[in-house]
């Protein structure tokens, strides 16, 4: 498999690094994180960003998914390579209401866009690289816990999450549910499928089998594992969108330069992703999702999610065919304070959180009202 069109082939990352244009984002040095695996990260930063001003009750936390990062709100720009990822959810007088709420928003632990992760620096100055630990979800919001102290935040009115942002805030509330008022679980689960999980490695194996990839140790090369990782996006991409999406807007289509319309469209958000993410990250925050598993060490899934003491919605996209409708109505039956499965309808799939913000909108704004 060659380069697809647009990838600059003397690319070593596309993660933010030490340099460059740091944007709105925010550095918080919150020291050593003792890991599930029993070992310490230590001088662990994570890179996040606040909108609104803190009145001591009104602190909602936004948690995004895989490839996301502290940049919710907000225009592209210097150290900004994308606009907001949730620009028409959060921000004045929209459902999550700046205005109203002082919104956080962190770069996750292991990501690429400013927190400690395997592109960044070591202790000893030297890029992380293969020796970056395994995480867990849980160890990921360990580090936002340290972050909510550090910033004097006690109790969230709102804690509001995707996907893997779906699983962070899920162990919030369950881990600590003194400090969540009001929960939003969107296309998310409470532990990792078979399914899922194959889909995941699978991607890994991608980038792992690139020979740049040299054993997560390239960013001294002369260029990154850039088609390992742009295989991999290509087929988590396919996961993210529902096949009557795809039928209905590539069909059997053929360009004028002979390739597939849709064989081009994942050329085009593999490239895209290549710019401006890192393959290691990649690696280590696509296995902590598979670590997910809310029932582990607490008695199985039910007895884990009956801690729950937040107000919660729920909400699963009808045509979400990477996190299926009944992993969210399981988490609807179990959790003491959750509402109804709130469905939202949707032709984009898993896609759909991010997409249809006028339903997820009304149903964020209903919760933290």
């Amino acid at each position: 498999m060659s380069l697809a069109p647009g990838i600059d082939p003397s690319l070593v990352t596309g993660a933010w690094r030490e340099g460059d244009p740091s944007g709105s984002r925010q550095f918080a040095d919150i020291g050593d994180v003792r890991l599930d695996s029993g070992t310490t990260l230590a001088d662990v930063r994570l890179a996040y960003e606040t909108w609104g001003t803190y009145d001591g009750s009104n602190a909602v936390l936004v948690l995004h998914a895989l490839t996301g990062d502290s940049h919710v709100h907000g225009p592209a720009g210097p150290g900004h390579p994308t606009p907001g990822w949730w620009d028409a959810v959060v921000g004045p007088g929209l459902p999550i209401d700046t205005d109203r709420f002082f919104v956080v928003a962190a770069n996750i632990l292991g990501g690429c866009q400013g927190s400690t992760g395997p592109a960044s620096l070591d202790p000893d100055g030297l890029p992380w690289g293969g020796s970056f630990p395994a995480l867990t979800v849980r160890d990921q919001v360990r580090a936002e816990v340290a972050l909510a102290d550090l910033l004097g935040i006690l109790r969230w009115h709102g804690v509001v999450g995707g996907s893997a942002g779906g699983m962070r805030a899920l162990e919030w509330a369950v881990e600590h549910p003194e400090r969540v008022d009001r929960l939003f679980l969107l296309a998310t689960s409470a532990a990792a499928s078979a399914e899922q999980i194959a889909l995941s490695r699978t991607q890994v194996a991608a980038i792992e089998n690139d020979p740049a990839w040299f054993s997560g140790d390239y960013y001294d090369g002369p260029h990154g594992p850039l088609v390992g990782l742009d295989l991999a996006r290509r087929i988590a991409h396919i996961a993210y969108r529902s096949e009557g999406e795809l039928a209905d807007r590539f069909g059997r289509t053929v360009q004028d330069d002979g390739r597939w319309a849709v064989d081009s469209y994942l050329q085009h958000h593999g490239a895209k992703l290549v710019g401006r993410f890192d393959a290691g990250a990649y690696v280590v925050l696509t296995s902590a999702m598979d670590s997910h598993d809310v029932g582990r060490d607490r008695g199985g899934i039910e007895a884990a999610l009956k801690r729950v003491t937040a107000r919660t919605v729920v909400a699963g996209i009808d045509s979400d065919r990477l996190y299926p409708i009944h992993q969210q109505q399981q988490l609807a039956d179990l959790i003491p304070g959750a509402g109804p499965l709130e469905v939202v309808k949707s032709p984009f799939g898993h896609d759909g959180f991010l997409i249809e913000a006028d339903q997820v909108g009304e149903l964020a704004r209903s919760l933290l009202a």
